[in-house]
C-alpha cells in the first residue's frame, strides 16, 4: 500500500532531503510540498478529495504563518489528516503546543526514511503518535514535572486496568520510554504487526488515541514506577 504524503518545510535543503528520503522508502508518494503555512494551506484547498494527503510533515519555525498555527487552521478544515511535526528543535513548550494544536506526531528532521515511513503506518494503522526517543525522553520528564503535585496529594496510586494483560504491561512501559513498534518488537522478539496490535489493544482499553496520553497517565496514575 502506498500512502499519500506531504510536507512543508520553508528550508530548500531540509526540502530536498526529504524528497530524496521519500524516493528511498518506495511506500510514500508526495502530493506537494509546500514552502510555507500559508502556501500548504493554498496547496490543500486547490486538492480533489481523492488527493488530500493521509499524512502531513510539519517544520515548525516557518516565517509568516508558523508550523503550529498551520497545524490548527489544517486540522479544523481537514480532520482526516494526521500532521507529523519535523524539527531540529527539542523546546519544551512547542511540544505540548504542536500536540494542542493536533499534531500526531513529533520527529526530529534527522530521522531516516525507514523512521518516517515507520510513522506513517503507526499513525494511520494502530492511531498511534510516533516520536523522536529524544523527544519522547522530554515530553516523559515534562509531564512528570507537570503531574508530580497531583501524585504527591494522591493518597494511592490508581490500579492500572485488569483487562491490561502482562504482555502489553511490558509494551506499555517501552512506550513511554519512547521506544516505537520496531524497537519494542525487537526487545519481546515479536513480530512488528504483533506488537501495533498491542498498542492498538492499549489504546482501546485505556480509551486514550496517543502516546502523550498514555504517558500522561502511566505518571499521574503510578502505574509503572516499580
Amino acid at each position: 500500500m502506498v500512502f499519500k504524503i506531504a510536507m512543508a518545510e520553508d528550508n530548500a535543503v531540509n526540502r530536498n532531503t526529504f524528497l530524496q528520503k521519500i524516493k528511498v522508502s518506495g511506500r510514500m508518494e508526495l502530493i506537494f510540498a509546500a514552502a510555507n503555512g500559508n502556501e500548504c494551506l493554498a496547496e490543500l484547498k486547490g486538492l480533489p478529495h481523492g488527493l488530500v494527503p493521509q499524512v502531513l510533515f510539519m517544520d515548525l519555525e516557518m516565517p509568516d504563518l508558523n508550523g503550529i498555527e498551520t497545524i490548527r487552521i489544517a486540522k479544523a478544515l481537514y480532520p482526516q489528516i494526521h500532521f507529523i511535526v519535523l524539527t531540529v528543535f527539542d523546546d519544551d513548550e512547542k511540544i505540548f503546543e504542536a500536540i494542542k494544536a493536533g499534531a500526531s506526531g513529533y520527529l526530529l528532521k534527522h530521522e531516516s526514511a525507514a523512521v518516517l515511513e515507520n510513522a506513517v503506518v503507526e499513525v494511520l494503522e494502530t492511531g498511534g503518535a510516533p516520536m523522536s526517543p529524544a523527544i519522547a525522553r522530554k515530553a516523559l520528564v515534562l509531564l512528570s514535572r507537570s503531574t508530580e503535585s497531583a501524585a504527591t496529594d494522591s493518597s494511592e496510586a490508581s490500579s492500572m486496568p485488569v483487562n491490561i494483560t502482562e504482555r502489553e504491561k511490558q509494551i506499555l512501559q517501552l512506550m513511554v520510554n519512547g521506544w516505537d513498534a520496531k524497537r519494542i518488537a525487537s526487545e519481546l522478539h515479536l513480530s512488528v504487526l504483533t506488537v501495533r496490535k498491542h498498542i492498538a489493544n492499549i489504546y482501546e482499553k485505556l480509551h486514550v488515541n496517543s502516546r502523550a496520553q498514555i504517558i500522561t497517565l502511566a505518571h499521574k496514575n503510578r502505574w509503572l514506577q516499580n
